[in-house]
């Protein structure tokens, strides 16, 4: 039987600011496994709304949400663009918004509060792990295609998600694409070793034929649907099974 989904907007507070996202939940359902969302550059995009709504559906309460809150969605016209954006956001700040937003989606209502996950795609899915190591609450994480190394750290980035890898706090499965252009095999193969090497619990898996963004049903250029459907079914898996 299919779960009937509740969406609607989710506002929260840090440090003085009012931050935004997207709920989506079971709409019959009382206490459920939390999950904290977090898109790809472009932000909270239809997309990943639809994309709250497929995990709600298999009894997740599903929080998308929005970095760009205090300042609005950037103007990304080209992958110049993109690299920029991403480079002038402050690590800090995104942790520490991310760190409210799980316990934001804690003290929700329709969530139980000792079962809150995380999960992201590209920029949201390097985040994810990066969470996953700093924010102590987490039970599970689901990183897609996140970038793992930084070209050079400084003050706005200090750490790479590989350097935070050793901190990791919580159960892990890695999603990437066998031809990502943007996430060497190399970085994939150092990830696994610096985890293996730490006693971490996680688990890696590389789809063949796939490239970056291969679960996003909005880029015909990029998805792969049957690697989609493979990557989808084990991270609902993975999330039910470290956050029952």
């Amino acid at each position: 039987m299919a779960i009937s989904v509740h969406s609607e907007p989710f506002v929260f507070e840090r440090a003085g600011d009012t931050l935004r996202g997207h709920l989506a939940r079971p709409a019959a359902a009382d206490r459920v496994p939390g999950l904290l969302l977090i898109p790809d550059v472009f932000g909270l995009s239809p997309h990943y709304r639809d994309v709250a709504a497929r995990f709600a559906a298999e009894g997740f309460a599903t929080l998308v949400i929005d970095l760009y809150s205090r300042e609005g969605a950037p103007n990304l016209p080209d992958m110049a663009a993109v690299f920029a954006c991403i480079a002038a956001l402050p690590d800090a700040r995104v942790l520490a918004d991310v760190d409210a937003a799980v316990r934001a989606l804690a003290a929700h209502p329709a969530v139980r509060g000792d079962a809150v996950g995380i999960t992201g795609y590209c920029l949201g899915g390097q985040y994810a792990l990066m969470a996953a190591c700093t924010v102590e609450s987490l039970a599970a994480c689901v990183s897609w295609y996140g970038m793992l190394r930084y070209a050079e750290t400084n003050a706005r980035k200090p750490a790479s998600p590989l350097d935070l890898a050793p901190r990791l706090r919580c159960p892990y499965l890695g999603l990437f694409g066998g031809e990502d252009a943007l996430i060497p095999g190399a970085d994939v193969a150092a990830l696994r070793a610096i985890l293996t090497d730490a006693g971490k619990d996680f688990d890696i898996q590389t789809y063949a034929g796939a490239g970056h963004a291969f679960y996003n049903d909005t880029r015909p250029d990029a998805f792969r649907p049957a690697a989609a459907a493979a990557a989808f079914q084990r991270a609902v898996a993975f999330l039910h099974r470290h956050l029952a």
